[in-house]
């Protein structure tokens, strides 16, 4: 019996190794990691929580669950929080029953939704803590360190996709700089040799119609090319 659960965890970690390599998108990867998790420790509930960009808080962005009341549940502070105390820590932490305990902030809720028993691990890449995952069991459950170490793997490999998301998010937004940087600069060209512009002068004519008509330089660029196309 052991021997067949420890081969059906391992092929849940598989699938959450091939999750991070496929081509999806971030929020695909995350919602089909909670999905996995919560099977594969047979919990409740698994979510998982990232930091926000001002680090003060941590924000649900994936959840198995079904329950609205859960997902709604507003963002968690990192400071006085347990998942807080986790992330900073940088060390998983298990509760016996969040029904009785105080550090746990949603202990109502908790008693609505039935959990008991919460594993808490952070997710860190590159020596840095980005977020956690947790997961709830029904019924009380003490967490053997296999499980802990089980989820502290998976936690590794969603802090992977996540990070990996941020560097193609980055490079997109580096190409799209660029490409923006190259039609400006045509445009100015055609505004130079159309009007007899200055370079500067031709800059400050695309800066205007931008502001004046509430659009991208980078659309009055593709207007003007355009335009200047389509005269010839």
């Amino acid at each position: 019996m052991e021997t067949k659960k420890k081969a059906a965890q391992f092929d849940s970690l598989i699938k959450v190794s091939h999750s991070i390599t496929s081509e999806r998108y971030l929020d695909e990867i995350l919602n089909l990691i909670v999905v996995v998790t919560a099977e594969m420790l047979n919990s409740k509930i698994c979510s998982i929580m990232l930091l926000n960009d001002k680090g003060e808080e941590l924000v649900i962005k994936a959840t198995q669950s079904l329950s609205e009341d859960y997902k709604k549940k507003p963002n968690v502070t990192v400071h006085g929080s347990i998942s807080g105390e986790v992330l900073k820590s940088r060390h998983s932490l298990s509760i016996y029953d969040v029904r009785n305990e105080s550090r746990y902030l949603y202990r109502d809720l908790a008693v609505k939704e039935e959990l008991t028993s919460m594993l808490s691990v952070p997710m860190i890449v590159k020596e840095k803590a980005i977020g956690i995952i947790n997961v709830y069991t029904k019924t009380p459950h003490h967490f053997s360190q296999d499980e802990i170490d089980i989820l502290q793997m998976v936690a590794n490999q969603a802090a992977v996709a996540v990070e990996n998301t941020k560097l193609m998010e980055e490079t997109l937004r580096a190409k799209e700089a660029l490409e923006t940087r190259k039609l400006i600069e045509r445009a100015k060209g055609i505004l130079m040799r159309m009007n007899n512009l200055a370079e500067e002068a031709a800059y400050k004519v695309i800066h205007k119609k931008s502001m004046d008509s509430c659009r991208s330089m980078k659309d009055i660029a593709e207007s003007i090319i355009l335009m200047d196309e389509l005269q010839r």
